[in-house]
């Protein structure tokens, strides 16, 4: 289906989408494009002020959110966010880890008439010369875009091997199946959103359901079944050699986030199918 490329920005309202997070907001520059980045962080250190040393060339095109689950390392002072051109700054104040942190930034950008949100971790591994990609697609009409570094111009440097392996024989058929559209990076974090998209009455991602990784996975798949265009766009994504610095680590986590795509893609997380 050839989508019509499209600079007509429509403001959404989110009506009963559930329990918004609680957060506080401390806002640097004024809305200056129809597009946003979110980047969820925690203790980021060094590695989320070189990613927004870089991310400032593209400040022109891209507003950035800063979503913070409550740093405690000196990486989001107000001085640093304002000389590299942070737009805002969100601090967590409900339970919760990385859904949550998604949550109240998806809920601000929607609020503040953005028509596309782009997400991408803060731990400096992602392509953020990728963007353009995502704000194309974006323009193009698409709904969901999924960066991938194993599709045609992608990159995927030092990743291990483990890792590499979980998500093409494991994760990416999971949620393709479920998803009903072939996608071959379903963790990788850095990807985009339509507004219309997330403000959709069948998506409804502000549920308090979703807390820690949960959400990635659900909105991967949700959009492919209620009908709305996706796509991937290739990334680069480089870990530092020797010890991969994670979250998430010990085969507890793992298996919890396996459990939450699992979730995901039986449809668990559906709203029609909601019970709590």
């Amino acid at each position: 289906m050839e989508l019509r490329k499209t600079t007509l920005h429509k403001k959404y309202k989110l009506k009963d989408q559930g329990d918004m997070p609680k957060y506080t907001v401390l806002e640097f520059r004024p809305k200056k494009t129809p597009y946003c980045l979110c980047i969820p962080v925690i203790n980021e250190g060094q590695r989320i002020k070189r990613q927004l040393e870089k991310l400032r060339k593209y400040t022109n095109v891209v507003d950035v959110l800063l979503l913070d689950g409550g740093s405690i390392d000196g990486s989001t002072t107000p001085e640093f966010l304002k000389k590299n051109k942070v737009r805002a700054l969100l601090v967590k104040k409900s339970k919760g880890w990385q859904a949550t942190q998604l949550r109240m930034g998806f809920g601000y950008a929607i609020k503040q008439g953005y028509s596309g949100i782009i997400q991408i971790d803060g731990n400096n591994k992602d392509s953020v010369s990728s963007i353009p990609l995502f704000i194309k697609a974006l323009e193009q009409g698409f709904d969901y875009v999924q960066g991938s570094r194993f599709i045609n111009g992608g990159r995927g440097i030092n990743t291990p091997l483990s890792r590499e392996l979980g998500i093409r024989l494991l994760m990416s058929p999971l949620l393709s199946l479920a998803a009903g559209h072939r996608y071959t990076d379903v963790t990788n974090g850095f990807r985009a959103y339509s507004a219309r998209y997330l403000a959709h009455p069948k998506v409804r991602p502000f549920r308090k359901i979703f807390q820690k990784y949960s959400l990635n996975f659900y909105l991967c798949v949700r959009a492919n079944q209620i009908g709305l265009s996706t796509k991937e766009v290739p990334v680069g994504r480089r870990y530092p050699a020797g010890k991969v610095p994670t979250k998430i680590t010990g085969i507890r986590k793992n298996f919890d986030i396996f459990l939450e795509a699992l979730k995901a893609a039986l449809g668990i997380y559906n709203p029609e199918h909601e019970s709590f």
